[in-house]
């Protein structure tokens, strides 16, 4: 093939450049602690509790989008309506806003006095409209809604949530707009319903690409800093990420732990990613590679 060997020599370099050598290096340094005081590091009570906050939340805020990404992705290819292509280029608003100011913009939304999150104080709107309704019953009206989003884990998912849809939705969405109409009309020519149609014929064949959003979802919002950390409050055991772990290492000077907590990080979101890979594998064998 003409151009094979400068083409493959120079994504070889690129790669290893770029990919291979910083990854090499990152193990590298993890590699020279000493094995109790890395031992003592992996399962320090900390570092376990900022891996838990940001693989859970991570996962929880990709389920989620995978959810309402499909739907966006179904509303934008299937239906018709004024403003359709300016809703369907907010989608990428999170591609383009700078992660700080996404942060700050949520954290000031879902603070307790925010616009958001004042809704769910004890004093707020919702509390006091289930009071005033008389119809209600005792218990009811007795129940105080007192949810507190901002700097909390709930914050960190809400955040991860924001940066993760437009990976679901534009990965779905030329999904869909290739589907062929004459499979849903033989559907419904065989007498499925409408759920049937859905669930039997189009999720099916969506299944790779769902995996595939899913999969960079939660890639994005693993290793998600910006937006995250000003929403978040940042308490050690409670809401705080292991990438801010990282820096917080870095700015003690301690960069043989910051290099094994990111060593811990990235084989956790590789087995990660190499589970969602093979069951893709198996869904494109079940159901046909429509990717």
């Amino acid at each position: 093939m003409p151009g094979f060997g400068l083409t493959l020599g120079y994504t070889l370099t690129y790669l290893g450049l770029i990919v291979l050598i910083p990854i090499a290096a990152l193990f590298a340094k993890a590699a020279g602690i000493a094995p109790e005081r890395a031992l003592a590091i992996a399962l320090d009570q900390r570092t376990l509790a900022a891996l838990w906050t940001s693989f859970g939340s991570s996962f929880l805020a990709a389920l989620v989008n995978v959810v309402f990404g499909v739907i966006v992705a179904w509303v934008l290819v299937r239906y018709s309506f004024p403003g359709k292509r300016l809703f369907d280029a907010i989608v990428d608003l999170p591609f383009a806003l700078p992660t700080a100011v996404a942060g700050i913009a949520l954290s000031s939304l879902y603070a307790p006095k925010g616009w958001i999150g004042s809704l769910f104080s004890p004093r707020g709107p919702l509390n006091t409209w289930i009071d005033a309704q008389a119809w209600l019953p005792e218990w009811v009206r007795a129940v105080e809604i007192d949810w507190k989003i901002a700097y909390t884990p709930s914050g960190i998912v809400i955040a991860l949530i924001f940066i993760g849809l437009p990976f679901v939705v534009r990965t779905v969405q030329p999904v869909l707009a290739e589907f062929e109409p004459e499979l849903e009309e033989a559907a419904a020519t065989l007498g499925a319903s409408r759920w049937q149609t859905v669930t039997r014929v189009i999720l099916p064949r969506l299944t790779p690409a769902v995996l595939t959003g899913f999969a960079l979802a939660f890639a994005r919002a693993v290793g998600e800093y910006g937006s995250v950390i000003f929403i978040a409050g940042n308490i050690p055991y409670v809401s705080e990420i292991a990438p801010l772990l990282i820096v917080i290492r870095l700015e003690e000077f301690d960069q043989p732990a910051a290099a094994l907590v990111a060593a811990i990080m990235l084989v956790l979101a590789f087995v990660m990613l190499l589970v969602i890979n093979l069951i893709q594998v198996w869904s494109r064998r079940r159901f046909g590679d429509v990717v």
